[in-house]
């Protein structure tokens, strides 16, 4: 798979994270396409879905930068790895920041910090794919 195709689900996966984040009611309960279950598992479990579309965020994102140093020769992975949980943090934080204009949300800390720890489980996740991937191969 290719960068490019890899970059345009990531996008789609910042696009709705920005979506939810900016809505005005924080309980979706306007969302008539969300299925009731979601919509009462999401307010029960408030900062639990914050972290949902970072895991795959962290996972696309681990994803990109693999494909991105795949022919390099020294790649510092973890430093790699600290970049794009840098880069989650930022983006749950425009979310977050994002909610000081619109009336009727509160930016939570919590939401930032649970981003975080989603991103870091995709990554952990693309890395455990990628190892047990490799160990197969061998």
């Amino acid at each position: 798979m290719s960068r490019k195709l890899i970059l345009f689900p990531l996008f789609i996966v910042v696009g709705f994270v920005f979506y939810y984040s900016w809505l005005p009611d924080p309980s979706f309960k306007n969302e008539s396409y969300l299925p009731k279950w979601l919509l009462d598992w999401s307010n029960d479990y408030y900062n639990l879905r914050t972290a949902l579309p970072f895991i795959a965020f962290g996972y696309l994102l681990e994803t990109y930068s693999q494909k991105k140093t795949l022919y390099k020769m020294d790649v510092n992975r973890n430093l790699i790895f600290i970049q794009n949980l840098g880069v989650a943090a930022i983006v749950a934080f425009i979310a977050e920041c994002g909610q000081f204009l619109i009336k009727d949300r509160n930016p939570d800390l919590m939401d930032i910090y649970f981003g975080i720890i989603g991103s870091l489980i995709g990554a952990l996740v693309h890395n455990l794919f990628n190892k047990i991937r490799l160990k197969n191969a061998k």
